[in-house]
């Protein structure tokens, strides 16, 4: 997996750099930002901050205590450490320069920059989306089929998920970001957002961009709504397996199993079939830009802390590195 992504990182920027190239785009674009300089906005910018910072620092911490407990060797947790590296990711993407943009009031993007950009932030969206789904199967294997949970969940199967979902997420983040790119824009760039993304980029172009945007807008709802019936399916299944159970113990394990990767799907869609699914004559980048901050910055941040606080083996794993830490303090 790491292979393939060191391989499509690079070959991404030289598609981009080919586009811009083809299509002569030169100039830089303006991003206009979210806070303004005032004393209101200057807290908010403060608190935002503050936020990723405890994101990043969640996600890595998941991360490290996944890799160094052998107990979470599983399946299971593994697709958690893959959705902790996206949501990592992610804040990594936007949040610096959105700070940079605050803090010295230099709001030029490269083409480039914005390019590779959209190829991210469209990448960590689907794969995401497609890991979402994977997870969801997992979970309905766990339920359903406790007892060939090592056969039908096993290693080989849950490595191509992983591989499939940042493949799948790359393909849709590099087509969509030359796309972008390969259109003529005009004088006016200034992009009314804090970060590069390509719905409102297109609005920018001096050119005819219906038949992309339609097709932008198919590709979306595609990339959103597979997993999404995926996920339903076996949420589905695992509905109708609880409801055969006899004890009230075994339903309790069961939702306790499944409560925390709901409530994560819960967030990402909420926000993402928000911004992605609206009709256009429903936009409005003030709404567009605080649903972003939300999807971009305050769901990564919730995602390790669902999973920290309704999940006893991550608990317990947390207790013993703390332990760790302390002895290793007091020697």
């Amino acid at each position: 997996m790491i292979k393939n992504l060191l391989f499509i990182s690079p070959l991404a920027v030289l598609l981009l750099f080919e586009i811009m190239e083809h299509g002569n785009i030169t100039s830089d674009f303006i991003l206009l930002g979210l806070f303004n300089h005032t004393r209101a906005h200057a807290f908010l910018f403060v608190m935002v901050l503050t936020t990723a910072s405890i994101s990043l620092l969640g996600n890595t911490l998941m991360i490290l205590l996944i890799h160094r407990d052998p107990r979470l060797h599983t399946p299971m947790y593994f697709l958690l450490s893959q959705l902790s590296l996206m949501d990592l990711m992610l804040v990594s993407t936007v949040v610096p320069k959105m700070a940079a943009v605050y803090v010295t009031d230099k709001k030029l993007i490269s083409p480039a920059g914005c390019g590779l950009q959209i190829f991210f932030f469209l990448t960590l969206g689907g794969g995401e989306c497609f890991l979402l789904a994977a997870m969801a199967y997992d979970r309905y294997v766990a339920v359903c089929h406790p007892l060939s949970y090592p056969i039908l969940m096993n290693w080989r199967l849950c490595l191509g998920m992983t591989v499939g979902s940042w493949l799948l997420g790359a393909t849709d983040g590099l087509m969509q970001a030359a796309a972008t790119l390969s259109f003529p824009y005009c004088s006016a760039r200034e992009i009314d957002h804090f970060f590069c993304e390509a719905p409102t980029l297109v609005r920018l172009a001096c050119a005819d961009t219906s038949v992309f945007e339609y097709v932008m807008y198919i590709c979306c709802v595609l990339m959103l709504l597979l997993p999404f019936f995926l996920i339903l399916m076996s949420y589905g299944l695992i509905l109708s397996a609880v409801l055969q159970m006899r004890t009230k113990e075994a339903r309790k394990k069961a939702f306790a199993t499944c409560s925390s990767h709901l409530a994560v799907v819960g967030l990402f869609y909420g926000a993402a079939i928000f911004i992605y699914m609206r009709p256009k004559s429903y936009r409005s980048a003030s709404h567009d830009k605080i649903v972003s901050l939300f999807y971009t910055i305050f769901t990564p941040v919730l995602n390790p802390l669902i999973y920290s606080l309704r999940n006893n083996e991550v608990k317990r794993a947390l207790r013993k590195c703390l332990e760790q830490c302390a002895v290793l303090t007091r020697d």
